[in-house]
């Protein structure tokens, strides 16, 4: 159940109960709205698992209604290809780059690598999105298990097979990317800064195929901040939790999820909050619009993490919620594969 209300007309209030649907991922991410078949995928990075839950119209959805493909890497986000049906094919972020996965066997193949030498064992990727000409943006970050470090890269793959292009290195954590609906601002969440950069966007050099965005020289402080002279801080969060993955509105609002918390927020295109919604376990980690409803992804809660958590927020832990917030999403791009 979800409920809004309005406080002191200034922060709008959405209130989740219950879950959608609890198949106890050890951390859900990635949400993503599959238009041709009217489902909703996710992923457990943790448990190198796809999930697509194929009839969004069925209230309380159980375990056997999903359809789960199992794979020997971790997958941390998905996107659909251009001129393929994704009920045969779909992009994932895999440890080493992305590949494309056959949706009938589960096999799947790598398309382009971070590295174009030797795959670096300590990292996988996180997550990224399609930008609007086909490029896909994916960051990478310390693997599951090792000790974290300021190791990542947010990276840009072109097109088809071509290599990957750094773009900004150190990250600890590189998260969410998404542009506004006019595709002339790109937005980065780095997770462990608490920040929400921006920077101009603009279309790609059709005679070179690479990026001209104004931020795109990539970085190589040594220093503990990513942001470059053309960025601005959009938006920075003072609790304590970090951002996690967002999606747009059409309005131009950020529905940023924040791990730790409990919550998405709702981020104005001057960077302002004006709205939350309240969610019964703390590790929320993505969010995906389906209409004018907000899916939203969770993580299971470990030993001792957050003080302990009351049991509630325990229980769920990597659950996936659904709440009515009554604006549409921003449609995602296809990556382009040929």
């Amino acid at each position: 159940m979800a409920a809004a209300e309005d406080v002191k007309s200034e922060l709008q209030l959405w209130h989740v109960t219950e879950p959608y649907l609890h198949l106890h991922c050890g951390l859900g991410e990635g949400p993503y709205y599959e238009a041709v078949t009217g489902s909703l995928r996710f992923v457990d990075i943790k448990k190198k698992r796809v999930h697509v839950v194929k009839n969004l119209d069925n209230p309380h959805p159980k375990p056997e209604d999903v359809e789960t493909i199992q794979l020997d890497t971790p997958v941390t986000v998905t996107a659909d290809i251009d001129s393929v049906d994704p009920r045969d094919q779909i992009l994932i972020g895999a440890k080493y780059g992305i590949a494309a996965l056959d949706r009938r066997t589960g096999t799947y193949e790598y398309i382009a690598r971070f590295s174009a030498d030797v795959d670096n064992v300590r990292l996988r990727s996180n997550d990224g999105a399609v930008d609007p000409h086909g490029r896909f943006w994916l960051g990478t970050m310390t693997d599951i298990g090792l000790d974290l470090q300021a190791e990542g890269t947010l990276f840009l793959f072109p097109g088809g097979r071509a290599p990957a292009q750094p773009q900004r290195h150190p990250v600890t954590i590189p998260n969410s990317v998404g542009w506004s609906p006019d595709q002339r601002t790109q937005y980065f969440t780095n997770s462990t800064e608490r920040v929400i950069f921006a920077w101009a966007y603009d279309p790609p050099d059709p005679t070179t195929n690479s990026t001209t965005i104004s931020s795109s020289t990539i970085s190589t402080s040594t220093t503990t901040s990513t942001a470059k002279p053309q960025d601005r801080i959009f938006y920075t969060h003072n609790g304590p939790g970090e951002p996690d993955g967002f999606r747009v509105d059409e309005h131009g609002y950020l529905w940023q999820a924040v791990y730790g918390e409990g919550r998405v927020l709702r981020i104005s295109p001057a960077g302002e909050l004006v709205g939350e919604v309240r969610l019964p376990t703390r590790n929320v980690t993505c969010v995906q619009f389906v209409g004018t409803e907000l899916f939203i992804t969770s993580a299971a809660m470990g030993e001792g993490e957050g003080g302990g958590g009351s049991e509630e927020e325990i229980a769920l832990g990597g659950a996936l919620f659904r709440v009515e917030v009554g604006v549409r999403g921003v449609e995602p791009f296809l990556f382009r594969l040929g």
